[in-house]
């Protein structure tokens, strides 16, 4: 049988694109290495009970488009909110941001008059610039160095759009895509924590500090996702993040999509200079008009099809490509819940973030480590308890952890992450009893995923939960290279479909819906 579209890679992107395909009536495959679908969006039972989002572990950026166009909670979505942000000061106290406006009003109020009037100002300002930015999240990238005016005049819109926003706004933008998170923040706020948490969104995934120039942009990204249509909400989906990639899978299935596990792709079959299929591990040949790779670019370009179909200077843009790995993730199954010192015992500050990011020079020194080829020696960690957001993830009167770090750079100077694996997970738990003393005492279980690790398992090079840098030069019409940002490759019949594409990481799945309408744009087929 040959397919209408085999798509390589059952990640959230890889599944919306099937989906999309399939809804325009194509016949599509989708190949995935692993027992499980979802890529990094998945849910694993690691002991019996207890049920981990192992690497990705929170959802907001996921747009409302694809929610809608493939109906996802008719498949099972939920999307439950995370109430609060606690972070723990190092001094003994704390700041909390609620969800309820009076509450959060009255707690900056507590650590400065200033910034609690300052909070409103800079929270609709994020919003309009979040709101200006987010239409460039659903269309591909013009092709700057091409002469077909229907590309120009996307650029001619797209700057008509942004000289609608006023003069304050425009400034605003401007400076946020240069400036650093720190310095960007400093303009509005004093409170050390508030800042510190706030850039923390600047520096996620990134081999940045949050003095580092470009990371203000990062902390926008992160800024546009959205929950019923609520502007930085985040949220946590029941079930964890592998029901995301189950109900995206279910849309495509009923769509006519045909999902395949163990089934890692080794090649991608180019018969004069086109794409007609892939090779399989196992040696299995299938065929296809078109092959989409949800894959990271160096993976897409470097590893799936040989050189001497791609111009050479492609290839050199793509070996450029950074990726910098330099987050790890630690999951833990607790006896208990955790109790700060700052807040003693259970409340409402659990069932949010925590974030263990206390100053700007704490996370400053995190990344100082990091320069230098070393895990940080107090990292910056962001932590949920999702146990107590949906109580089906562990069995009654227990709770699992997930704790995000940064930072873990993918390239050690003095060892390698195999022997230093255990060493950082004695680091993140040590950090950590320094805020909630007994957190020692509870731990049932632990598993410590290196940048090597995710790697490893999920294929993301360096594991870097991006499929690459949103540093300038790698966004928008840059990436992953000029001339190739709008889906398709050199090589006719393959496409991109991953994050290493516009608009870039987390879980998102546009990449996946344009890298589908490009085909489907390819093929003439109009998209239902």
């Amino acid at each position: 049988m040959k397919y209408d579209a085999i798509i390589i890679g059952g990640g959230h992107n890889g599944l919306v694109a099937a989906a999309y395909l399939a809804r325009a009536g194509l016949q599509v495959l989708v190949l995935e290495q692993r027992p499980l679908l979802g890529g990094a969006t998945v849910t694993e039972e690691l002991l019996p009970g207890f049920k981990f989002s192992v690497f990705s572990y929170v959802v907001s950026l996921l747009r409302p488009e694809i929610i809608r166009d493939l109906d996802l909670p008719a498949h099972g979505l939920q999307i439950l909110p995370l109430e609060s942000t606690f972070t723990p000061m190092e001094n003994g106290d704390y700041l909390v941001r609620w969800a309820d406006h009076d509450q959060t009003y009255q707690e900056l109020l507590r650590h400065s008059p200033r910034d609690a009037e300052a909070y409103d100002e800079y929270g609709r300002l994020m919003a309009h610039l979040a709101k200006a930015v987010k239409p460039i999240l659903g269309v591909a990238p013009p092709d700057i160095t091409t002469l077909d005016p229907r590309q120009w005049r996307d650029v001619a819109s797209l700057g008509r759009h942004f000289l609608g926003l006023d003069d304050a706004e425009l400034h605003a933008l401007v400076k946020i895509m240069t400036m650093s998170s720190a310095d960007f923040l400093d303009e509005w706020f004093e409170t050390e924590p508030l800042k510190a948490t706030m850039s923390a969104s600047g520096i996620i995934g990134t081999f940045l500090g949050p003095r580092s120039p470009g990371t203000a942009y990062v902390l926008l990204h992160h800024y546009m996702g959205e929950i019923d249509g609520v502007f930085r909400a985040w949220g946590f989906a029941r079930g964890g993040t592998g029901a995301i990639a189950e109900a995206i899978a279910a849309a495509a299935r009923q769509f006519g999509a045909e999902i395949r596990t163990d089934a890692a792709v080794e090649q991608v079959i180019v018969r004069n200079g086109q794409a007609v299929g892939v090779a399989l591990a196992n040696g299995q040949e299938i065929y296809a008009s078109r092959v989409l790779s949800s894959l990271d670019p160096k993976r897409t370009f470097l590893q799936l099809v040989e050189e001497k179909w791609l111009p050479a200077g492609f290839v050199n843009d793509i070996r450029k490509f950074r990726f910098l790995g330099s987050s790890a993730k630690v999951n833990l199954a607790l006896d208990g819940l955790p109790s700060f010192s700052a807040r003693p015992g259970y409340g409402p500050h659990l069932h949010g973030a925590i974030s263990i990011s206390p100053s700007i020079d704490y996370l400053e020194r995190a990344y100082d480590d990091a320069k230098y080829g070393r895990f940080s020696r107090r990292p910056y960690m962001d932590i949920i308890i999702p146990s107590l957001i949906d109580p089906g993830m562990a069995p009654p009167g227990k709770h699992v952890m997930s704790i995000f770090v940064q930072y873990a750079p993918y390239h050690l100077a003095e060892s390698n992450w195999d022997e230093q694996r255990e060493a950082l997970g004695d680091t993140v738990i040590n950090t950590l009893a320094e805020f909630a003393p007994n957190i020692k005492e509870i731990i049932l279980h632990r598993q410590v995923m290196t940048p090597l690790d995710i790697e490893r398992v999920t294929g993301l090079t360096e594991g870097n939960i991006f499929q690459g840098e949103l540093s300038l030069h790698q966004l928008f019409f840059l990436r992953p290279a000029a001339k190739w940002s709008r889906y398709r490759t050199p090589i006719p019949g393959y496409f991109q479909c991953g994050s290493g594409t516009h608009p870039g990481g987390g879980i998102m799945g546009a990449s996946g819906r344009l890298g589908a309408l490009a085909v489907l744009q390819d093929l003439k087929v109009p998209n239902p």
